[in-house]
């Protein structure tokens, strides 16, 4: 059979036609870049880049792994554009500047020195970052940022003490809004590390002064490990890795109370916290057992109530948790001691977890992670 050149043209055509929607079916988007900082023993830490598929939440490789600026990288924070990420390495003590590229390409761009650097928060306008530190005593200090550089001295300190107590600080949340809170509200944990009692201290933010919020501190538990607060600024969540439950708590005017808001239980060693950008899930690390608990929000109270049939298995030691801000349906887990990253699809109607495909996903000793949304993806987000 002899074809005409008429239609040898179609045939061609019709076959590239085919072949380019074959592989249009077959191209991954990303949704995300998921990124990790490593902390290898006694060697400058570096920042893994990995890039999320929007349909099945599955991770690969991005752009080339870059230094973290120092030994130690515990502790990562965006701005609330996604230009700007800033890394605390805990050994060297200082916070390094990077810019956020389109492509996910970080760039460094300056860094401050500050000792023992364990947690960092950066306000929703991107006007201050926020930086927790110490070893056995716990300051936070304030620095103003300027198109997300970062002023080279603070603001505004404060200690965090108590009379007789010898503090560790853990973590750091700040809020998403104004609304309930005049200025923003910045919520720091910490714990005695002699007299087995967990804190929170408060303040609110008025023209870059740090002002303690009413009856701050507030008790929380044993060994707060990590902070959270709803997008909404109506609830806080702190989980206690010493007594293996998560402890809410509402907000009145800058202040905490747990009044009213059940003890919640975990698994074992509760190492981190997250809540979806919905603020209607949240999501527990737990190191001790290698799991995710998950728990839905009862909006009128605050109340959390566990999640049923959620497959929340992580590789071995999880150190921190995330949950994409693009579609807010993955969850993500940097597993320490397996060097790996474990990843969830989020239910966004029950809450409910279930593993990603290819999960999980090698990283060299992770401590941390953030997730950045993928340049053509709006954020989910919602209003006070």
């Amino acid at each position: 059979m002899k074809f005409s050149k008429s239609s040898q043209l179609f045939l061609v055509s019709s076959i590239g036609l085919l072949v380019a929607t074959l592989l249009a079916a077959c191209s991954v988007s990303t949704v995300d870049y998921v990124f990790v900082t490593s902390a290898p023993s006694s060697s400058t830490g570096q920042i893994y880049t990995f890039d999320a598929d929007s349909e099945s939440g599955a991770l690969r490789s991005g752009s080339a792994a870059v230094s973290s600026g120092g030994v130690d990288p515990v502790a990562m924070a965006v701005t609330s554009d996604y230009a700007n990420l800033y890394v605390a390495n805990n050994t060297t003590g200082n916070v390094v500047h990077f810019t956020i590229g389109s492509n996910g390409v970080l760039t460094e761009s300056g860094s401050i020195s500050i000792a023992a650097p364990v947690a960092l928060a950066v306000n929703s306008a991107g006007t201050y970052l926020y930086v927790v530190s110490g070893t056995t005593s716990a300051t936070l200090s304030e620095y103003a940022l300027s198109s997300g550089t970062i002023s080279s001295t603070a603001t505004a300190t404060q200690p965090l003490t108590r009379s007789g107590d010898t503090m560790v600080p853990t973590g750091i949340t700040v809020l998403a809004n104004t609304s309930t809170v005049s200025g923003n509200g910045v919520y720091v944990t910490a714990y005695d590390q002699t007299a087995s009692s967990g804190w929170i201290f408060g303040f609110t933010v008025t023209g870059g002064a740090l002002n303690a919020t009413a009856s701050s501190p507030y008790a929380a538990g044993v060994q707060p490990s990590s902070i959270a607060s709803t997008p909404t600024d109506l609830y806080v969540y702190v989980t206690d890795y010493a007594l293996n439950q998560l402890i809410g708590y509402s907000i009145v005017d800058g202040a905490l109370s747990s009044k009213g808001i059940p003890l919640t239980s975990t698994g074992n060693e509760p190492s981190a916290v997250a809540i979806d950008p919905r603020g209607l899930f949240i999501y527990v690390s737990n190191a001790g057992d290698s799991t995710v608990s998950a728990y839905a929000i009862t909006l009128a109270s605050g109340t959390p109530t566990a999640v049923v049939n959620s497959s929340g298995k992580t590789d071995t030691g999880p150190v921190a948790i995330a949950v994409d801000p693009a579609l807010g349906r993955f969850v993500y887990t940097a597993n320490y001691l397996s060097s790996s990253l474990s990843g969830f699809r989020l239910n966004s109607t029950s809450g409910a977890l279930t593993t990603t495909q290819g999960t999980s996903y090698t990283t060299p000793d992770p401590t941390t992670l953030v997730i950045v949304p993928h340049g053509n993806h709006a954020t989910e987000s919602v209003s006070p």
